[in-house]
């Protein structure tokens, strides 16, 4: 797995990880003032009345909350890795029925993927539904490495994705792939979860051109909605308000510039703004 993702780091994705180094040297010394906490136990977060919510920011915002949540947040270690790299594989039609389907506001949409969690060596392939009360759920199952890397489907997950979505395997194929890195926080009363992701690039898979977001942090927060969020008034200080882009959509519409995204546009200004133009017609 390692060696796959050392592959496939081009030269867009270095020099993502290069134009942030600077910021991120600096929160290598923040983070190592965290206390940790092992992947089993974040398992045991359990979030009865769980509300999920979405933030969009610069890079540069990071020391400032990071110095802030020391106090009240454990940092997720992974092998002795505090950042964790992801690699994500989308699947879609043809005519790319589930983006238009989020591009249009559709409820009782699906998006299926394939996501490697790199220092863990863990794949899954996994199904996510927005029914029609709005609300989000995830399916997913174990994969072995050799599924992620050919991109295909075992009978197994033929049959999972048959029962669990209403596609067919056979009409679906790879359309694009992300990298990230994440950092995880979970407050230290454990009923609260914070995922911040960075150095963001996407590869169509049909001809292999990257596509970076140099300096954009997508932060989700997980909590129990009976409890008081630390992370969210650190937030309110610097006066960020809550605003996301489905990961899948924002590749999307960064790789193909012709598909359509008349509703996108908003959000896109945004993450211009929020970047400081660094990407042109987006």
């Amino acid at each position: 797995m390692d060696d796959y993702i050392l592959q496939n780091n081009t030269s867009t994705l270095n020099n993502t990880v290069k134009n942030e180094s600077r910021a991120n040297d600096s929160l290598l010394d923040l983070f190592a003032r965290f206390d940790s906490i092992p992947l089993e136990e974040m398992d045991n977060v359990k979030l009865m009345n769980r509300v999920d919510t979405k933030f969009l920011l610069n890079i540069a915002h990071l020391p400032f909350l990071m110095s802030k949540a020391v106090d009240h947040y454990r940092i997720v270690e992974i092998d002795g890795h505090r950042i964790s790299p992801y690699s994500t594989i989308y699947f879609d039609t043809d005519d790319a029925d589930m983006y238009i389907m989020h591009h249009n506001g559709k409820l009782n949409r699906f998006k299926i993927r394939m996501r490697s969690y790199v220092n863990s060596k863990i794949s899954f392939l996994e199904i996510k539904r927005k029914n029609n009360k709005g609300r989000t759920s995830k399916k997913r199952v174990e994969i072995n490495v050799d599924q992620f890397l050919s991109m295909t489907f075992s009978d197994d997950e033929n049959h999972f994705i048959t029962t669990k979505s209403p596609y067919l395997p056979s009409g679906l194929k790879p359309q694009l792939q992300n990298f990230f890195q994440r950092i995880t926080l979970v407050d230290k009363n454990l009923t609260e979860r914070v995922t911040l992701d960075t150095s963001l690039v996407y590869r169509d898979l049909a001809n292999g051109n990257d596509k970076s977001i140099d300096g954009l942090v997508i932060v989700e927060m997980k909590q129990d909605g009976a409890y008081k969020s630390y992370f969210k008034e650190y937030l309110n200080e610097l006066k960020i308000l809550p605003g996301s882009m489905s990961k899948y959509c924002l590749g999307m519409v960064l790789l193909y510039p012709d598909l359509k995204k008349n509703r996108f546009k908003k959000k896109l200004r945004i993450i211009n703004k929020i970047t400081n133009n660094n990407h042109g017609t987006i």
